[in-house]
């Protein structure tokens, strides 16, 4: 059963910088596509940020040249660095792996706020 683990989110001021991480268990294929979603309250699920087993990145709108999705397809992690974070950046992030059905981790708390 595949299991996703992600790293804890936490509480940073605008202008700051966080990482997230996302690992990968009972997986014994890279996934063609990895990434992450992030929800905030009242609004859908949508996508941030994808990245494919070659390398291939996609990113929402909003966080182009802010955030860097990257992967390690040896120890099947995914990451997330969001940098010059805004207060709108503010949500419930989740790991996602396009697989069938898809994967979806537990998902962790971002918070930018002064």
């Amino acid at each position: 059963q595949v299991h996703l683990v992600e790293s804890e989110g936490g509480l940073v001021q605008p202008g700051g910088s966080l990482r997230l991480s996302c690992t990968v268990f009972g997986l014994v294929y890279n996934p063609f596509i990895m990434g992450w979603y992030r929800q905030a309250p009242g609004n859908e699920r949508r996508l941030v940020a994808s990245i494919t087993r070659g390398g291939f990145t996609e990113y929402e709108d909003s966080v182009k040249g802010r955030f860097t999705v990257s992967r390690d397809n040896v120890q099947n992690t995914v990451s997330l660095q969001m940098n010059s974070l805004k207060p709108e950046d503010t949500a419930v992030y989740y790991c996602h792996l396009l697989t069938s059905p898809p994967s979806w981790g537990q998902g962790t708390q971002v918070t930018v706020s002064s």
